[in-house]
């Protein structure tokens, strides 16, 4: 039997991650064969991955990355078993190796395929499943590209956001990271109002009212204020006319209320904004533009990026939160 020095079995343990007696129990069966030990260790994690891949992997470390010149970022999940395993320094390292190697690609396929220290990346996570010892497997694969390009990965790794902006320009460093950042934190899933389904609007709608008059029921029971039954919960929904007719409703308020005509011009377009805030709540929590900016409630995200001149041209969230 070949003798195994301890600088062996140390340059496999850093070859492959695997653990000491791993690394010199393969050494030992390979009979001092760098490669072959290898090739032994690989095997290992095939089986173990055959074995636990109906398991659930929901646990894991979703990281951003974006390339030098911002202009393009991507956000890699690697999932793995538990959260024990998600907080290891190491995995968590793995996962920062993977979103740099992922930056090089468009597609999850072809990162799946790329180099990693002469074995794919789809190699390599069966090779870590064996060292681990849990189904570890890339979840999520968002590639944004743009003319400055910033990110965002929330305290523990759970959720990570990228965001393009339209232009480079002075200030945009801080203004895509705080973007990013909105968009990790409120949970849009869409860029504007404009994006979404006339179909999933009109159910949505319906849907809400129906839980508002629900709760209608029992505040009334109760003898408490009922809440307000909204008609619109979306700008898509806010055409020319219904703007021009509440206008004209808030018009015949102000002369209910014997406001003098005169200044109504002062007082209408605060009215008015009240009612599309109220009648566009599915936008303020879905549509990110439209989003109340977390750190300035005055403004809107769209209004925000806009102090510098810029809009955002696109973004993406991922979570295992």
């Amino acid at each position: 039997m070949a003798k195994i020095t301890a600088a062996e079995v140390n340059n496999l343990r850093k070859s492959t991650g695997a653990g000491m007696m791993d690394c010199k129990n393969a050494l030992v069966e390979a009979e001092g064969n760098f490669d072959k030990a290898i090739e032994i260790l690989r095997k290992k994690g095939q089986k173990v991955a055959a074995n636990r891949a109906d398991r659930d992997s929901s646990e894991g470390a979703v990281i951003a990355n974006v390339n030098d010149d911002n202009t393009e970022g991507v956000i890699v999940s690697l999932n793995c078993e538990t959260d024990f395993v998600a907080k290891n320094d190491s995995f968590v390292a793995l996962a920062t190796k993977f979103a740099e190697i992922a930056n090089n690609y468009n597609s999850k396929e072809d990162f799946l395929n790329a180099d990693f220290g002469g074995m794919t990346v789809a190699e390599k996570l069966i090779e870590q499943t064996g060292v681990i010892g849990e189904k570890l497997e890339i979840g999520a694969f968002e590639k944004v590209t743009g003319k400055f390009v910033g990110s965002y990965i929330h305290a523990g790794n759970k959720i990570a956001s990228l965001v393009a902006l339209s232009e480079n320009v002075d200030g945009a460093s801080v203004v895509a990271r705080d973007v990013s950042m909105q968009a990790a934190a409120m949970g849009a899933t869409t860029l504007s109002y404009k994006d979404f389904d006339p179909n999933f609007v009109a159910s949505e709608t319906e849907a809400r009212i129906a839980v508002i008059e629900k709760e209608n029921i029992e505040l009334g029971r109760l003898g408490k204020t009922l809440k307000h039954v909204p008609i619109y919960i979306s700008r898509m929904q806010l055409t020319d006319e219904i703007i021009a007719q509440a206008k004209e409703d808030l018009k015949a308020e102000l002369k209910a209320e014997g406001k003098p005509e005169q200044i109504w011009d002062k007082i209408l377009p605060g009215k008015l904004e009240r009612f599309i805030s109220d009648n566009t709540t599915l936008d303020q929590e879905l549509c990110l533009l439209d989003q109340v900016f977390i750190k300035d409630d005055k403004l809107t995200v769209a209004d925000y990026v806009k102090t510098i001149g810029v809009t955002v041209t696109d973004f993406k969230r991922v979570s295992l939160a």
